[in-house]
């Protein structure tokens, strides 16, 4: 691997390891809570921020409006969904699915006559990790940090009310660095693989399995020329896939 190569791979890598940090912890609440579309709701709520920050020439004078509109359309989804919880646990599920279509269809019609909406909506959407530099990372680096220490603190955090502030400030800073495909992907993929896996170190697992996915579709994505994004939530696929084979057959043999 060339020195070049590397040097473009490795903040990529960074950011990696940073969404998995967190993702890995949030994705197997998420697992738990039943509420598996929430990621892809509230992902595409920060987005449709997003989009609205680039896009619309009020926004451009706000201090750090790339950050602060996505963020608070993430927290105003998901204290939306932490209320609606309480009082509609039975329809939970099909209402996130219903924020989720809402807020691409907006994001569709805001783009529509935008020249450069396309591309735009590629990038929130598959992501532009292979090209994060190293001055894209100090936040989320600052913010995850905080994060993965209150979760160690007052673990009663994740299964409370509080988990939904905690996710939505994470998604809100991985939109950026991963788009909403990967988001998804990086939550459900590794939890989902050692989900029937009651082992002392399954969370270690779950780590492992992002691991594995992320580094293999970076690589593949830079000697290829794919897209990062989609290229990685493949491997992360995969990666979930052969993990589970391999925990299937653990357990088989026991």
């Amino acid at each position: 691997m060339s020195n070049e190569l590397l040097i473009i791979l490795l903040p990529a890598f960074v950011a990696g390891l940073l969404v998995l940090s967190t993702h890995v912890l949030l994705g197997r609440q998420v697992l738990k809570r039943g509420i598996i579309f929430i990621d892809l709701a509230i992902a595409q709520v920060a987005a449709l921020g997003a989009i609205l920050a680039k896009t619309v020439h009020e926004f451009e004078h706000w201090p750090m409006a790339s950050f602060i509109l996505p963020l608070i359309f993430a927290l105003l989804g998901a204290g939306i969904i932490a209320w609606m919880e309480r009082r509609f646990k039975d329809e939970l599920e099909a209402i996130i699915g219903c924020m989720y279509v809402l807020s691409a269809v907006f994001a569709f019609v805001i783009l529509a006559n935008n020249p450069h909406g396309a591309e735009l909506l590629k990038q929130v959407m598959d992501g532009q990790i292979l090209w994060v530099d190293w001055s894209q990372l100090i936040l989320p680096s600052i913010v995850y940090g905080l994060i993965i220490l209150a979760i160690w603190l007052k673990p009663q955090w994740l299964t409370g009310s509080a988990f939904y502030l905690l996710f939505a400030i994470t998604i809100t800073l991985s939109v950026e660095l991963v788009g909403v495909y990967l988001i998804f992907s990086s939550l459900i993929l590794p939890a989902l693989a050692v989900n029937k896996f009651n082992g002392k170190h399954t969370l270690i697992f779950a780590y492992v399995v992002g691991l594995v996915g992320f580094v293999s579709g970076l690589i593949a994505s830079a000697t290829l020329d794919l897209p990062s994004g989609a290229t990685i939530v493949i491997c992360l696929a995969l990666s979930a896939i052969a993990a589970r084979l391999y925990f299937g057959r653990s357990k088989a043999r026991a």
